[in-house]
């Protein structure tokens, strides 16, 4: 997905093993599968959690798709944080054979 030059991207096989990667999706797809190092703040969440995200480093921001960590990585970098969106999300973290947990007894999956 394009952004255009608003939103700083990466694809999710260039994001570094050490990033603080921020979830930003809901309860129900955090708990079908997430990468492993993963900070969960539903998008929702945000505004009254904002002060959990450090400003002393990079944030890596993934979803599903890419789309609502766009959002996310826009509000972030227009508030003082150095953010880039994770472009294809959760979908291309899987593809790409990333780590992933959470799915109970059927495996981590991308919901």
């Amino acid at each position: 997905m394009n952004y255009g030059d608003d939103v700083p991207a990466v694809g999710a096989a260039d994001v570094p093993q050490d990033a603080y990667l921020l979830d930003v999706r809901e309860q129900d797809e955090w708990d079908a599968g997430h990468a492993p190092a993963a900070v969960h703040i539903p998008m929702g969440q945000l505004g009254d959690r904002a002060g959990e995200v450090p400003r002393d480093q990079e944030v890596f921001v993934i979803c599903r798709s890419g789309a609502r960590s766009a959002q996310v990585t826009m509000a972030l970098n227009q508030a003082g944080w150095l953010a880039k969106n994770v472009d294809g999300g959760m979908k291309d973290w899987s593809e790409a054979g990333r780590p992933m947990e959470g799915g109970g007894d059927g495996g981590p999956y991308v919901a």
